[in-house]
């Protein structure tokens, strides 16, 4: 059992809290028995997993396709659990898992979604867990935005983020002009639209542009868009979280798809 909290595995993934160890490393963190079992459901690479006794004496099956899919197995104590994780109450595993499987591609069918600048990692988690709920195709977000595989996306997603099509451009203006080459209808929102999001035909293939927090999206990119909509507000309400945006928008879409 590993107990110190000077022993160099434990101190090299204690480094995976930060973006730049998880760059340098070419890994990253897997916390809680959720996210394991999501990643081990879709034969996900791991590198380690670290359990208390516990927590392996309470998931048998679990451990077992732990190691048939791990580089490392160690168990650790409670103290060493809780150095490694991010989170404050975590229980009783946490895995490191390789960067080099994230997805580099987005499919150009159906419906997708291009992320500008979005800063707030339970933010794009969130809009990742409502994507796939909603059977969207995938998710193209800029190289400016949060991390992919920060702990707080990945926890967000509840285990999502391992089943939806997720990539980053480097250059979203181009990955956008290429879709819509591609046959797809882009669509952005603008408070000042005349055409509410219900309005528009999602039974075409679609991509939805989303900025943003604080600033939204970007007028070059905005103007790129087919399709300006809105969502209407309250006298008072200046916009919405841009996760309920994407949701309201994604599931009239699968309204639309399912229903007419």
């Amino acid at each position: 059992m590993l107990t110190s909290l000077q022993n160099p595995l434990v101190k090299q993934i204690r480094k995976l809290h930060s973006t730049k160890e998880r760059q340098k490393q070419g890994l990253f963190l897997l916390e809680g028995t959720h996210l394991l079992t999501e990643a081990c459901a879709v034969n996900y690479p791991l590198e380690a997993v670290c359990c208390t006794p516990q927590w392996q004496a309470d998931h048998p099956l679990l451990w077992q396709e732990a190691c048939s899919r791990s580089d490392r197995l160690e168990i650790v104590s409670q103290e060493v659990l809780a150095a490694i994780a991010t989170t404050v109450q975590p229980d009783g595993v946490v895995a490191t898992a390789k960067r080099g499987n994230i997805q580099t591609q987005v499919p150009l069918t159906g419906l997708v979604l291009a992320l500008e600048t979005i800063q707030d990692p339970g933010n794009l988690g969130t809009i990742i867990r409502t994507a796939a709920a909603a059977g969207a195709s995938g998710l193209w977000m800029s190289g400016d935005s949060v991390d992919l595989d920060n702990p707080k996306v990945l926890r967000a997603s509840a285990g999502q983020w391992f089943r939806l099509a997720t990539a980053v451009s480097e250059d979203l203006k181009a990955t956008v002009k290429h879709c819509q080459q591609q046959g797809m209808q882009i669509v952005a929102t603008l408070p000042s639209a005349t055409s509410t999001y219900w309005e528009i035909d999602w039974r075409k293939p679609s991509l939805i542009l989303l900025g943003n927090e604080g600033a939204g999206l970007s007028a070059d990119l905005a103007a790129m868009a087919d399709q300006h909509v809105k969502i209407p507000l309250s006298p008072g309400v200046e916009s919405l979280n841009v996760a309920i945006a994407a949701a309201l928008m994604l599931y009239e879409a699968q309204r639309q798809i399912t229903y007419q």
